[in-house]
């Protein structure tokens, strides 16, 4: 049920209702019974830094995911330590 907020203009107090959206508004005051008019609230709901989807839910731990490609594959061979072309890697081949 959502939750409003009124304003007394009489006695100048501030209350919260959880109210239906199909109810009506509040005209009176519930202690002094002045007329009350319902007032604009701030969100308790706000997103902030990277996004929440990357922060909280991405990953089962709170870590940001990581790539899931796998490392290349070792190669059989040791690379060859002259550079450029190598005659040894021919020969083995």
């Amino acid at each position: 049920m959502p939750v409003y907020e009124y304003e007394c203009s009489a006695c100048e107090k501030v209350y919260e209702v959880q109210q239906r959206m199909v109810d009506d508004p509040l005209s009176q005051c519930p202690e002094c019974e002045g007329p009350v008019t319902k007032i604009m609230s701030r969100s308790s709901f706000q997103l902030k830094g990277g996004g929440w989807y990357a922060d909280g839910y991405a990953s089962t731990n709170g870590e940001k995911k990581k790539d899931s490609t796998p490392p290349p594959a070792p190669s059989s061979t040791p690379p060859c330590k002259t550079g450029g072309s190598c005659p040894c890697a021919s020969a083995t081949s």
